[in-house]
């Protein structure tokens, strides 16, 4: 290997972004936060690195394993790399803007780095963008939740067919206490869930099997799904977990009735902290998830908890769906081109590629320079002419 090919090899999972990729990926992100601020959602910006026990704790804990860890210097204690950005807004949230009146609305984008990739997502370092809703409780903050994601995607150009899956992370566990099934029966029926492994099933007792191959077979559209969930005598905490459920899928009908919409009631895996539903949106044709969302605790500095909702969207799956951007447009300015007819064509739109020293064909070196156009007797035109 060439030493100017060491240089240029990158650990895996890791990557350069180029023209015009990098440009488009940044408009992408800006138009996403402009979404989110439209909807009064106020930018928030934290550090790349916080000490560990902040970015472990509440809906930082599932979270532990993929971060890079290093030593502070200055203080000897031991920091780490986010790998997610939704924990740090907690804590802005539950400290910082502690005395802000509720519900607090909070967004956010930035780079996030995992110590390894998954088979759907091999990438180590990607953006995030998403939003916080702290405070409050209810199926229209839930709502406003999902509809601002899909939105936000729209905003974008995205234009493929979007699917909400939506699943209710706090069911099988209630199901679990209320028959009284010991740990290990519980983790077995959870994995089974998240497996869609009904054979699994088969070691746990009747009752329980019975209840757990519902939800199993209960994956799908939200109708039939909520269908079958209403055949069971279920725990009153997962009652009203399903109540909320159908409520909040009549409101996004309500608004999108186009939209598809389906359930899992029974899936856990990645909605480990969720302490209600869970969503993930999902497109034909598109490698990983588009993003993800649901409502979760917020722990606050004295140990008390609120509520919160939101949705992270993952920048990289939502590139992967739009239109590839296309070169971009630039206009040569020959040597000699004067600064006020510069500052005319940018004040008009225009990218300009100024020429810094004399040229024998000005049209040659804006070809050279890959313009689409040159400035010349006064006017704009194609360098093609």
């Amino acid at each position: 290997m060439t030493e100017y090919a060491a240089r240029a090899l990158l650990p895996e999972g890791l990557q350069d972004e180029l023209p015009p990729a990098a440009e488009h990926e940044a408009a992408v992100v800006a138009r996403l936060v402009s979404a989110f601020a439209a909807h009064g959602y106020q930018r928030v910006k934290p550090p790349l690195i916080e000490f560990e026990e902040s970015l472990t704790q509440g809906p930082g804990a599932a979270q532990g394993t993929d971060m890079f860890r290093l030593v502070d210097p200055a203080s000897q204690r031991l920091m780490a790399v986010r790998s997610d950005m939704t924990v740090q807004v907690a804590r802005i949230a539950a400290t910082r803007l502690r005395n802000t009146p509720r519900p607090l609305r909070l967004a956010y984008a930035g780079q996030v780095l995992r110590v390894k990739g998954t088979q759907l997502r091999p990438e180590r370092q990607f953006t995030q963008a998403g939003i916080e809703l702290i405070g409050t409780r209810s199926v229209a903050a839930d709502a406003e939740v999902v509809l601002l994601a899909l939105e936000s995607l729209a905003a974008c150009g995205h234009t493929r067919p979007v699917t909400v899956d939506l699943t209710l992370p706090t069911l099988v566990p209630a199901i679990a206490a209320a028959l009284g099934l010991p740990p290990r029966l519980a983790q077995q029926a959870r994995d089974a869930l998240d497996g869609k492994d009904a054979g699994e099933l088969e070691g746990l007792p009747a009752e329980a099997f019975r209840l757990f191959n519902v939800l199993l077979e209960a994956a799908g559209p939200a109708d039939r799904a909520l269908a079958a969930l209403a055949t069971l005598d279920l725990p009153p905490e997962a009652r009203t977990g399903v109540a909320e459920l159908a409520g909040l899928i009549a409101e996004i009908r309500e608004a999108a009735p186009g939209l598809m919409l389906t359930v899992d009631p029974g899936e856990y895996r990645s909605h480990e902290y969720h302490t209600g539903f869970g969503f993930t949106l999902l497109a034909a044709g598109v490698r990983g998830e588009l993003g993800r969302g649901g409502r979760y605790d917020l722990v606050g500095p004295d140990g008390g908890t609120e509520e919160a909702v939101g949705f992270t969207l993952y920048v990289d799956s939502l590139l992967r769906s739009l239109p590839k951007p296309g070169p971009g447009t630039f206009v040569y300015l020959p040597f000699g081109t004067t600064a006020d007819a510069a500052r005319a064509l940018r004040a008009a739109g225009h990218r300009t590629v100024a020429a810094l020293a004399p040229e024998a064909d000005a049209r040659a070196e804006a070809r050279r320079l890959g313009c689409s156009h040159i400035y010349a007797e006064g006017a704009v035109a194609p360098v093609a002419a």
